[in-house]
């Protein structure tokens, strides 16, 4: 419950009063004990004056007679007890006991209300300090939700462009092939229609005599480079197989089927060695490396 301010004004005017009474009373009752006070008492002493020579003459006179025993002295009566002045302050009257008792218990209400206010105090800075850390975590969770969420929009838009430059390197690399396989499609339709051109010109050209005008001349050669040995004999025919390079350099030579004897036949190849270059066909189509004769030399 919350003190109003109107309530602690009155208290503090209740405090002042009372104080200001119980100072007034304290005051009043030393002052009125110093008026009260009594004088001082004096001791009174009953005596009887006699005079010495009085005493002297009658002792002479008189023979001295026994005395009967003289009484037990009376104790002389005391004086009465001088008072001790208090030092301290005067016992509280019954008002000011119960003005001191309620002063007591507005201390008391006031200190407990006072505890309970810092109490009150103490939960509501804590709610604050809770409230205020809750909104923390709540702002940091929160900034680590954007982070996170920032961290994913970038991923997807890396992703994203990656995926781009892949399909169009992919489309490219598509783009490429075909233009490179319509390359080659082209290449080979070209290449293909060229053999066929040179086939049918090389055919027209074998229908014409041609070929056969130019493996007679190779054969021909061949047989003027011959040099006939000792043991060659009428009717000898070979098949000789000549390998020869652009421009008739005979590379390689030999014989298949031969009806001469082992001179007879290292003499034909090397006429074929010897007759190198060949002479070129009459038409560059009808150029074969591995050419066939038939060598007759009679």
């Amino acid at each position: 419950m919350l003190e109003r301010a109107s309530d602690r004004w009155v208290a503090i005017a209740l405090s002042v009063l009372l104080h200001g009474s119980l100072v007034a009373a304290v005051a009043y009752g030393f002052w009125t004990y110093h008026q009260s006070r009594p004088p001082a008492p004096t001791l009174a002493i009953e005596a009887t004056v006699v005079d010495a020579r009085a005493v002297n003459g009658a002792a002479l006179k008189t023979p001295p007679q026994p005395q009967p025993p003289a009484p037990a002295p009376t104790p002389a009566p005391s004086p009465e007890a001088e008072p001790v002045e208090p030092t301290g302050p005067p016992e509280p009257t019954p008002e000011e006991l119960a003005q001191r008792e309620h002063a007591q218990q507005e201390q008391a209400v006031k200190e407990q209300e006072a505890k309970e206010q810092a109490e009150r105090d103490a939960a509501e800075q804590q709610r604050k300090l809770e409230e205020q850390k809750q909104q923390q975590d709540a702002e940091r969770q929160a900034e680590e939700k954007r982070q996170q969420l920032q961290v994913q929009k970038q991923r997807e838009a890396e992703k994203a462009e990656a995926d781009r430059k892949a399909a169009e390197a992919k489309a490219r690399a598509e783009a490429a092939q075909r233009e490179a396989d319509a390359k080659v499609r082209a290449e080979r339709e070209s290449d293909l229609r060229n053999s066929l051109a040179a086939e049918e010109h090389a055919n027209a050209v074998r229908a014409s005599g041609a070929l056969a005008s130019w493996e007679s001349q190779i054969t021909a050669r061949i047989q003027r480079a011959w040099l006939r040995p000792p043991s060659a004999r009428s009717g000898i025919e070979c098949v000789l197989h000549v390998t020869q390079a652009p421009g008739g350099v005979v590379s390689k030579v030999s014989l298949g089927e031969c009806n001469g004897d082992q001179a007879v036949r290292e003499s034909i190849e090397a006429a074929a060695y010897r007759a190198s270059p060949l002479p070129p066909p009459p038409d560059p189509s009808l150029f074969e490396s591995d050419l066939e004769i038939t060598f007759k030399p009679d």
